[in-house]
């Protein structure tokens, strides 16, 4: 066990992970803390042992340490002494081979790494919210779309326990927007860190693309930095997924990991939309997800052939139009709950209507609710829960344009439904008139 192992839920939660007192405390080896270190005093300027316990996101006091030792090693050079941390390092011939020797097999420059074991105890203290999501905190996080009160109900049970979902139904039925707003359910921040060491091999947790940082006043907190507070990340996957994203990556220039997209979703909620749709078939990726799925790990695979586990403590989602009798049963079993989001009712389209219209500050006109459905009724199309907001897009566009007021018009209505489901555009009047009169050129094509 790591370091962290007799941290508690509440501890972490108002302290933070503690700050490593010594070395060992930091879980990872001195060899690998020496490594670094060296790294930021070759690239540094003006390599001051701050800057580096700067960089490596480790106490000063620990730093000094580490440098000190590298100068006993004959690798680096004191070129000034003085206060604690403003002591100043230079290379020396011996540390530069030596650093050679480094970037050929680890160029992984950042805060120092945690251990595979404390990453581990950290997800697992902090997979569940430490509360329960309540049907108030359910219809507030789903407030601004329009869902039946049993599918409420679903999601709700899905959100607590941390089980999977599988998610079907039609095209244009919300079921992305239903996603999306699931994890804002998962109440708490928690923490990750920036990296993480397995046999001296970086992979790399922390993505400012994915995860967002949680702004607090820590100052005057005192909390190991190499950890990062990040609300619970919501990662979406659709049809460019393949089976090898679910892998580690390696970066041949850089010569660490990358974890992969479901690591990365620790703690929060993975959505794999769109499912089907991918190049890897159904099944294939179906056996992928099984076994983590009903263990709560996963197994990652090195370079060198070794599996290592990592938890996988996330709230899965598999959003999909296909349906359900062409996915395999046994699969089907192992999802914690199944739900379908049908096409709205005419009742359900006017609501969603109009909350998307009070959501863009566009007047609803007299007559133009019925307007629309007249148009639905008259062209036999079915309504879909995305199209008012889509519309509702076209028409503001067309007002902005030509300077009009945000009021909706049954002229307006036409317009933007022409340019949203399409339309032949032909001359109404003849170009030759429309040349004469000055008002353009016609061009023959």
């Amino acid at each position: 066990m790591g370091h962290l192992s007799f941290l508690t839920r509440a501890e972490i939660e108002e302290l933070g992970p503690p700050t490593p007192e010594d070395l060992e405390e930091t879980g990872v080896s001195e060899a690998l803390l020496h490594d670094l270190a060296l790294k930021y005093v070759a690239s540094l300027a003006d390599a001051t042992s701050a800057l580096v316990a700067e960089k490596l996101h480790l106490p000063c006091v620990l730093i000094e340490e580490v440098l000190y030792s590298l100068y006993r090693e004959k690798l680096i050079e004191m070129r000034l002494q003085s206060a604690l941390g403003v002591t100043r390092y230079a290379m020396l011939d011996p540390g530069w081979e030596r650093l050679l020797v480094l970037e050929t097999h680890n160029g992984y420059r950042g805060p120092a790494p945690v251990s595979l074991a404390d990453y581990t105890y950290m997800i697992n203290l902090q997979a569940a919210p430490s509360q329960p999501a309540s049907i108030e905190a359910i219809r507030s996080v789903f407030s601004d779309l329009v869902l039946p009160d049993s599918l409420l109900q679903t999601l709700g049970c899905v959100i607590n326990s941390r089980s999977s979902l599988f998610l079907t139904g039609p095209p244009g039925t919300g079921k992305t927007a239903v996603c999306e707003r699931m994890n804002a359910a998962l109440s708490g921040p928690i923490w990750i860190p920036h990296a993480i060491e397995v046999d001296g091999q970086i992979i790399r947790v922390y993505d400012s693309n994915c995860h967002h940082t949680v702004q607090k006043d820590r100052a005057k907190l005192e909390h190991d930095r190499r950890w990062v507070e990040i609300e619970r990340p919501l990662i979406m996957v659709g049809g460019e997924l393949r089976l090898d994203n679910a892998s580690l990556t390696w970066s041949e220039s850089s010569k660490y990991y990358d974890a992969p997209f479901q690591m990365k979703a620790n703690g929060g909620t993975l959505v794999i939309d769109d499912f089907g749709r991918q190049s890897v078939s159904p099944r294939e990726l179906l056996n992928r997800w099984i076994p983590p799925l009903e263990r709560r790990v996963d197994f990652l695979t090195l370079s060198n052939g070794k599996k290592i586990e990592v938890p996988f403590e996330q709230l899965v989602v598999f959003s999909t139009n296909l349906e359900e009798s062409i996915i395999d049963e046994a699969f089907l079993r192992r999802v914690g709950y199944r739900a379908r989001v049908e096409m709205p009712t005419s009742s359900a389209y006017i609501e969603i209507f109009k909350r998307a219209a009070s959501a863009k500050g566009i007047e609803l006109g007299e007559g133009s609710l019925n307007h629309v459905l007249c148009k639905y009724s008259d062209e036999g199309r079915p309504m879909k829960s995305c199209e008012p907001r889509d519309l509702l897009n076209r028409v503001k566009e067309l007002c902005l344009f030509e300077g009009r007021p945000l009021r909706l018009t049954t002229q307006l209505i036409d317009l933007a439904w022409k340019n949203y489901f399409g339309v032949t555009h032909s001359f109404e009047t003849h170009p030759s008139k429309l040349a004469a009169a000055g008002q353009g050129t016609a061009i023959a094509i």
